[in-house]
């Protein structure tokens, strides 16, 4: 599964959302429907480690997008999906970060 950007739902551009204020956006965003994983990368001790927030994107009754961290029967698979490419994803890092240090060996 390559296109995990496509919606049928697609909020306005116009930015990532910030965590904690920092402007640092994430490092990759899954979506799949209106479930979606913003993947955040972090440093400790000179290694990265790798951070998962699952959101579900909706509209209020003001026609504005918002995001909600709970989750109904319909998004459950979608968010286990998420999990999933989110694990992968983060795992293919960790390889990758690993090859020059195992090459300069």
């Amino acid at each position: 599964m390559k296109n995990t950007h496509s919606s049928r739902f697609s909020a306005p551009s116009g930015g990532h959302h910030r965590a904690g204020g920092s402007g640092q956006a994430p490092c990759k965003v899954l979506r799949l429907g209106r479930v979606k994983a913003s993947i955040w990368e972090n440093a400790a001790e000179d290694r990265p480690f790798y951070n998962v927030k699952f959101t579900r994107t909706y509209v209020d009754e003001q026609k504005q997008f918002k995001d909600s961290d709970s989750f109904g029967r319909d998004e459950l698979l979608l968010l286990a999906k998420l999990a999933d490419l989110a694990h992968t994803f983060v795992c293919d890092q960790a390889a990758a970060q690993a090859r020059p240090a195992e090459s300069a060996a």
